[in-house]
């Protein structure tokens, strides 16, 4: 009976705290400069390998396709991210 009385509960709200909604839009507000800055380090890396490509330089080639597949990357975990969260967290509620 006394182990009942020790059991915690835990249900994840951001509107339970005052700044909330502000904590919610701070994140969607990096989440999208971070989209951003993903679609420029594609841009640039697409451009290197081209040009890399082009005037035979393999180095430069290798360096603007590493670019792209890190902007791909970046962009996949960056979308990826509130399902992985809510995925680990589920998971430990399960425990």
């Amino acid at each position: 009976m006394a182990w009942m009385l020790l059991d915690v509960a835990l249900n994840p709200n951001p509107s339970a705290l005052p700044g909330g909604s502000v904590i919610q839009q701070l994140a969607n507000g990096i989440g999208g400069w971070a989209l951003i800055l993903a679609l420029i380090g594609l841009i640039v890396g697409a451009a290197t390998w081209a040009l890399g490509a082009h005037s035979q330089n393999y180095q430069q080639s290798y360096l603007g396709r590493r670019a792209v597949l890190a902007a791909g990357a970046a962009a996949l975990i960056i979308g990826a991210a509130p399902a992985i969260i809510n995925f680990f967290f589920h998971l430990g509620l399960g425990v």
